[in-house]
């Protein structure tokens, strides 16, 4: 099992930065990626950004070149820097931990993310 906690929300104002962090713990040595996911009201959840154990990154085309995913080994913690955040980015922000064998998504409780224009 994996356990992950999300911190960093907040409301902010059109514009602003937050950077989210998302603590992992327990079995962190069988996963192969981490990521992080929003969810707004009324709307599907959807990946916002990916960064594989190797560092290679995805990002969603709303995102690029204002976000950016990064990972402390060290700390098992994985972050989002949000830069440039549009009233469109509010959402639910979620941690995600993907192991490919046996398939497995881990999902950490979620974090409010509000942007005023």
């Amino acid at each position: 099992q994996v356990q992950l906690v999300e911190s960093g929300g907040g409301l902010v104002q059109a514009g602003g930065s937050l950077r989210l962090s998302c603590a992992a713990s327990g079995s962190i040595f069988s996963i192969n990626s981490m990521g992080w996911y929003r969810q707004a009201p009324g709307k599907q959840r959807e990946l916002v950004a990916r960064i594989t154990n190797g560092g290679s990154t995805n990002y969603a085309d709303s995102v690029k070149g204002r976000f950016t995913i990064s990972r402390d080994n060290a700390k098992n913690t994985v972050y989002l820097q949000m830069n440039s955040l549009k009233p469109e980015d509010t959402a639910v922000y979620y941690c995600n931990a993907a192991r490919s064998w046996p398939s497995a998504q881990y999902w950490g409780p979620g974090t409010q993310v509000t942007v005023s224009s």
